[in-house]
């Protein structure tokens, strides 16, 4: 069976060390839309702890299950000025915040439509960033065929899996947070990014 997994926003770590040991990645674009999920949400180190970021999407009108790849962005309320704020004020001191700030704070100045699309972008950009190969490939759902790796994107089950140490900006005062996104890893780690996931993924996978 042929692993398929949703695009996350800005994927935390076990999803990443997981994208990292994949041949290929097979993202699902027509199976439903859950709630509650990866999909729209992460979390980042903030000054007071874990802080939640979650994207506001268009609920369907007909309260019909939506597809992956029909889930619109709302943009109602100015949420990509709030995240790249927050993103900044709790990354600004970190070591690498300033070599990938460029890179990142386009994606929050041009409006986003499609939660897939916005979501794929910036897995590939962060790939792109932490010099990996990364191949994927968009597939519709095959249930005889494939596999849904829905435990990456759980936002209620968090996973209890005790993930390798680095240091973090806020550590003295909140103590080690594991497993949030890979922008934690990426300002903190720089260029020992890969290193560092490849090294959960044999833990974990």
């Amino acid at each position: 069976m042929t692993p398929v997994v949703c695009p996350a926003y800005l994927p935390n770590i076990i999803y990443c060390s997981w994208l990292l040991v994949q041949n290929k990645v097979f993202f699902g674009e027509d199976t439903h839309f859950q709630k509650q999920t990866f999909r729209n949400r992460t979390e980042i180190c903030g000054p007071n702890g874990r802080l939640k970021l979650t994207i506001p999407i268009v609920h369907s009108k007909s309260g019909k299950h939506q597809k992956e790849n029909e889930v619109l962005i709302g943009n109602t309320t100015d949420w990509q000025k709030h995240h790249w704020k927050s993103i900044s004020t709790a990354y600004r001191s970190s070591p690498f915040f300033e070599f990938y700030e460029v890179d990142l704070a386009h994606f929050y100045e041009k409006k986003a439509t499609h939660l897939m699309d916005f979501n794929l972008a910036l897995i590939q950009k962060t790939m792109e960033l932490i010099e990996t190969p990364f191949s994927f490939e968009i597939v519709g759902w095959d249930e005889k065929k494939h596999q849904r790796m829905d435990f990456l994107i759980n936002a209620k089950k968090m996973s209890n899996a005790k993930l390798g140490h680095y240091t973090q900006v806020f550590e003295n005062k909140n103590g080690f947070l594991g497993n949030l996104s890979i922008l934690d890893v990426l300002f903190n780690l720089g260029p020992e990014t890969p290193s560092y996931l490849k090294k959960q993924a044999e833990i974990l996978f």
